[in-house]
């Protein structure tokens, strides 16, 4: 079951927002506080906490809306770059437990910090056999 969370006031208009976009399945608006000039979230309508909880349906329109923000944003600020974030989970830095993505415009160094440590991809074959059983299956996460 979904808490509550801070993004449930903003779309019950109980907390205000600088809003950019919203439709009936979205909503856009500043982050209050951004890592650079034209931060902006991206939420669903629907309150879900991860992505792979959302409907099929909430999952494109966010897909419909991202790359067109994205160039609003970025003509907007005048970025030379941007970011993409969307954590799922504590342990993916997740700290409002309602889906969102940031767009995080770059400008030199201005904007989200990032470690990459990549390692030796090991029993490729089998893994995508596993992820492809999965999606064949279908069936929702808990």
């Amino acid at each position: 079951m979904h808490q509550p969370t801070i993004f449930d006031k903003i779309i019950d208009g109980q907390l205000p927002c600088h809003k950019i976009y919203e439709d009936e399945h979205v909503l856009a608006f500043l982050d209050i506080n951004p890592l650079s000039e034209g931060h902006t979230l991206l939420i669903p309508k629907e309150r879900k906490a991860q992505l792979h909880q959302l409907s099929d349906e909430a999952g494109a329109a966010l897909g419909r809306v991202l790359p067109r923000l994205a160039r609003a944003v970025m003509r907007a600020t005048g970025a030379t770059a941007y970011n993409i974030l969307q954590n799922n989970g504590a342990e993916a830095h997740q700290a409002v437990h309602h889906v969102h993505f940031h767009i995080i415009p770059r400008r030199g160094a201005e904007g989200l910090g990032i470690s990459w440590k990549p390692r030796p991809l090991t029993d490729p074959e089998g893994l995508v056999q596993r992820i492809r059983a999965e999606l064949d299956q279908g069936r929702p996460m808990p």
